[in-house]
C-alpha cells in the first residue's frame, strides 16, 4: 500500500489517525506500533516476520553493547554480528539471485537456478535505519534503548517505513519518548502531505506515463527531440516521485508529533555534481557519508586512498539501489564525476556563470537518470535498448519528425509547471503570501482539500500509478 492510494487515503489512515489519537499518551507508542505493522504486513505480510526479525536482533545486540560499556573488545563483537547480520539478510533477499545469475554464465556453473525471491517491501531502509542505531549506540552517539517498544515504533514508524527518509535514532529519540502534538503542527504535517500527493499523483504520473510512451517507441521511430522530450519526463518523473513521497512521509510525521529532516533540496538546481548529491536522497548519502566514508578515512587520508574511498562508496550507493549491473555502471559513473570534480574541475566550475553550471549539472544528471532507468526488468529495459536510446538522443533516428511539435505543445503546459517545481519559486510565493494575509490559513486550508480532491479524480480515473523507490 502506497500514499497516493484510495486505500490508504480514504481508509488506513483514518483509522490509524482515530487509533493513535484516542490512546491515552503513555500508550501511544503501542498504538502506533500496531498500526505500522498493520501497514506494514498490508503490502507483504510474509515478509513482516523478517522485519521483525531485524527490529530483535538490532535491539538485543544494542542492549547488549550499552551494557558492555567497559568491554571494548565484547562491544566490538557485539557491534560486529549485528552489521554482519543485517548485512546477510539484506544481501540474501536482494543480491542472492543477483549473484547466482551471474555465476551461472560461468559454464562450469550453468545449470544454477535463481531462488526467485521477491524482495521485501522496505528492506533496505529499514535496514540501514536499525543498523544506523546499533552504530551509533557503539560511537556513544546515544544511549542503548531499553523499551523494545519505544525502539520498535522507531524501526516501523509506517511514515518512513517503506521509502525514507532514512531516519537516524538520535533525531527522533526525544520525540519518541516525549512529543508534543499541536493543531499548528499537524495543519503543517497537512499542506506538507497535501504537496507530495500532488507532485506524486499529479507531475509524477502524468511525466512517468509521457516517458514510458516514448521509451516504448521503435527505435527507429524515436527523434532526437523526442529522446530528449523523454529522458526530461524521466527526470521529472523520478524526482516527483520520490521528492513526494518523502513529503508526504514528512507530512505524515508531523501529524503524528515527529519531525524527519528534509529528503530533498531542489536538486535539479544544483551548480555541480558535488552539489546535486547534496542535495538529492539526503538521508541515504548522509547515511552512506556517516557510516561508510568517514570511517574509511574520507578525505583526511592520501588523495589516492581518499578516490579509493570514493570508489567504495558510490560502488555501494549503486548497488544499494538495485541487483542490476546498470545500478553499478550508474554508482561508478557519479564516482568518475565526483572524482574529477574533486581533482581539478570544480575549482573551474566555480569560475563560471550560476546558469552555466546548472546546465552543466543537469546534462550530466539527465545521462545518469538514462543508465538508472534501463535496468532489464522489462523487455523495453535492456542494454541494447538504452544504447538505442542513446543513440537516438543524438540523432540516430533524426533530429527532428512531423509528430514532434505536437507533442511538445500537447505537454507544454505540463512540461512549464514541472520545470517551475523544481524551483524554490512556489515554495517562496507562498510563503511571502502566508506572512501577509491574514487569511492566509483558509487559502491553503482550501488549496489542501482541493490537491486531495484532484488527486482522488485522477487516481479513480486512472490505473497508472506506479512508485519507483517501492522496489528498494
Amino acid at each position: 500500500m502506497v500514499f497516493s492510494s484510495l486505500e490508504f487515503l480514504f481508509l488506513f489512515l483514518p483509522v490509524s489517525l482515530l487509533v493513535t489519537f484516542a490512546t491515552p499518551l503513555r500508550w501511544r507508542n503501542i498504538a502506533l506500533l500496531a498500526v505500522s505493522l498493520a501497514f506494514y504486513g498490508w503490502g507483504g505480510i510474509e515478509y513482516l516476520p523478517l522485519m521483525l526479525a531485524v527490529v530483535l536482533i538490532d535491539y538485543v545486540c544494542g542492549f547488549l553493547i550499552g551494557s558492555f560499556s567497559s568491554r571494548p573488545k565484547a562491544k566490538k563483537a557485539v557491534l560486529i554480528i549485528a552489521v554482519v547480520t543485517n548485512l546477510l539478510l539484506l544481501g540474501f533477499f536482494k543480491y542472492a539471485d543477483f549473484i547466482i545469475e551471474n555465476l551461472a554464465l560461468i559454464p562450469a556453473l550453468s545449470g544454477l537456478e535463481p531462488l526467485g525471491l521477491e524482495l521485501p517491501i522496505g528492506i533496505s531502509f529499514y535496514t540501514f535505519q536499525a543498523l544506523s542505531y546499533v552504530i551509533d549506540v557503539y560511537r556513544l552517539d546515544v544511549a542503548a534503548q531499553k523499551n523494545p517498544i519505544t525502539f520498535s515504533t522507531y524501526v516501523t514508524l509506517f511514515p518512513q517505513l517503506i521509502a525514507g527518509p532514512i531516519v537516524k535514532y538520535r533525531d527522533v529519540e526525544a520525540q519518541l519518548l516525549d512529543r508534543k502534538c499541536s493543531v499548528s503542527m499537524a495543519a503543517s504535517g497537512v499542506r506538507t502531505f497535501a504537496v507530495g500527493l500532488a507532485k506524486k499523483v499529479l507531475l509524477a504520473n502524468a511525466t512517468g506515463e509521457l516517458w514510458e510512451a516514448i521509451r516504448d517507441l521503435p527505435a527507429d521511430g524515436r527523434s532526437a527531440t523526442l529522446a530528449w522530450l523523454g529522458l526530461f519526463c524521466y527526470t521529472a518523473h523520478i524526482y516527483f516521485d520520490f521528492s513526494g513521497y518523502s513529503d508526504m512521509a514528512i507530512g505524515l510525521g508531523k501529524i503524528f508529533g515527529f519531525r524527519f529532516l528534509e529528503n530533498f533540496n531542489y536538486p535539479y538546481i544544483s551548480k555541480s555534481i558535488t552539489d546535486f548529491w547534496r542535495r538529492w536522497h539526503i538521508s541515504l548519502s548522509s547515511w552512506f557519508r556517516e557510516y561508510v566514508y568517514i570511517p574509511l578515512g574520507g578525505n583526511r587520508v592520501s588523495k589516492a586512498r581518499m578516490y579509493l574511498n570514493l570508489l567504495a562508496v558510490w560502488s555501494l550507493t549503486g548497488l544499494w539501489h538495485g541487483a542490476s549491473w546498470n545500478f553499478v555502471l550508474w554508482g561508478l559513473y557519479y564516482f568518475v564525476i565526483l572524482a574529477i570534480e574533486k581533482a581539478f574541475l570544480g575549482k573551474l566550475l566555480d569560475k563560471l556563470p550560476g546558469g552555466l553550471r546548472t546546465v552543466y549539472s543537469l546534462f550530466f544528471i539527465m545521462l545518469g537518470w538514462l543508465i538508472f532507468a534501463f535496468d532489464s526488468s522489462t523487455a523495453s529495459l535492456t542494454l541494447d535498448a538504452g544504447l538505442a536510446y542513446i543513440g537516438n538522443m543524438f540523432g540516430t533516428g533524426g533530429f527532428f519528425s512531423a509528430g514532434d511539435g505536437y507533442e511538445i505543445v500537447r505537454n507544454f503546459a505540463l512540461i512549464a509547471v514541472c520545470v517551475i517545481a523544481c524551483t524554490p519559486i512556489p515554495k517562496r510565493l507562498f510563503y511571502k503570501f502566508y506572512a501577509n494575509h491574514r487569511a492566509a490559513d483558509i487559502v491553503s486550508a482550501v488549496l489542501c482539500v482541493g490537491a486531495l480532491a484532484v488527486c482522488t479524480v485522477y487516481l479513480v480515473n486512472s490505473s497508472y500509478n506506479p512508485f519507483l523507490y517501492f522496489r528498494f
